[in-house]
């Protein structure tokens, strides 16, 4: 273990976040009725300019009138370089009390971004006397965002979480693709040739760098790594695939579009009763271990260490996270 011990973000359920426009109110009611574990109310993307000032005042309204349990609540905010997000950030910390959790903030592309958010929020907070801390999650959607994540995840003690904004991140380097998180049939390999054997084809993971690299940078530095959409909400196959992948690769949750793909979410990112049951044992067998002097030790075949302690902990915790909710 390094000498520098990474603090770590506070701990929230995240398996799966609800995007919900503030401009439908209609929709309010339902996200806070829904089995999400986070519900980001939109002022960015998801709202037309004409209707950004009353989506930012049905928020408000939202955040006093509805009743949204133990669900973490984030605002997302348009981005730092447009003029709506100064008054997205004051008007909303200002005015709608203390139940929002998180500010998520969009095409997150500098250390200096975060800085400055945090100024403004920190200053918010002396000047209401607010009692709950505002965390941050960033988007990393920008090749410029890409290109400084690391310095980005540690630029705030207030920064919680890492997204991956695939369908931004596709346009900003240059994509070859108009789908939201999905595979592409052209980002494959042949196999070599073998005299008149046909060749097969095999399929990549066009976002696996990219993805990978958010998840380290959000590890190093205590984050929540959050995979983003997926635009197909008929494909619930083609969701659960994406969402498998970035949860073997590290991710805690997956964004939801539609609230088909809030349980594929919550499904996906849950531990098995299987793997709790094999965890519970891992841990077992290393206190019978280090009772006898050991540091590790075999079981099923395979070797046990403390690498395989700390894994079977993360599992059980979130077990028994989710049973305690």
């Amino acid at each position: 273990m390094s000498f520098t011990i990474v603090e770590q973000a506070p701990a929230r359920m995240n398996r799966s976040e609800l995007a919900v426009p503030g401009s439908r109110v209609e929709l309010f009611e339902k996200a806070a009725k829904s089995a999400t574990d986070v519900i980001f109310l939109d002022l960015e993307d998801a709202v037309a300019p004409d209707q950004k000032e009353q989506a930012r005042k049905n928020i408000i309204q939202a955040l006093h009138d509805v009743d949204f349990g133990k669900k973490t609540i984030s605002l997302r905010i348009n981005g730092l370089d447009s003029h709506y997000m100064y008054r997205d950030v004051v008007d909303v910390l200002e005015q709608g009390g203390e139940r929002l959790d998180l500010i998520m903030i969009p095409k997150a592309g500098t250390a200096a971004d975060i800085y400055a958010l945090d100024m403004l929020v920190t200053q918010i907070e002396t000047a209401t006397n607010r009692k709950k801390r505002i965390g941050f999650e960033m988007i990393i959607e920008t090749a410029l965002g890409m290109q400084n994540v690391e310095a980005i995840a540690a630029a705030s003690p207030r920064n919680e979480s890492l997204h991956f904004g695939v369908a931004d991140y596709a346009a900003s380097t240059g994509a070859r693709t108009t789908g939201i998180g999905e595979p592409h049939p052209d980002y494959g390999i042949l196999t070599a040739a073998d005299g008149d054997r046909p060749r097969d084809y095999h399929w990549g993971d066009m976002w696996h760098y990219a993805l990978s690299r958010m998840v380290v940078a959000a590890r190093a530095n205590g984050l929540r790594p959050v995979d983003g959409p997926y635009g197909d909400f008929s494909d619930p196959d083609g969701y659960r695939a994406a969402a498998k992948r970035a949860a073997v690769m590290g991710c805690e949750g997956k964004w939801a579009i539609h609230p088909s793909q809030i349980a594929l979410g919550n499904e996906v990112f849950s531990p098995s009763e299987a793997e709790v049951a094999k965890a519970r044992r891992i841990l077992q067998a290393m206190v019978e271990a280090q009772a006898d002097g050991k540091g590790a030790v075999a079981l099923d075949g395979r070797l046990i260490d403390i690498a395989s302690i700390k894994q079977a902990e993360n599992m059980v915790r979130l077990a028994e996270q989710l049973n305690a909710d």
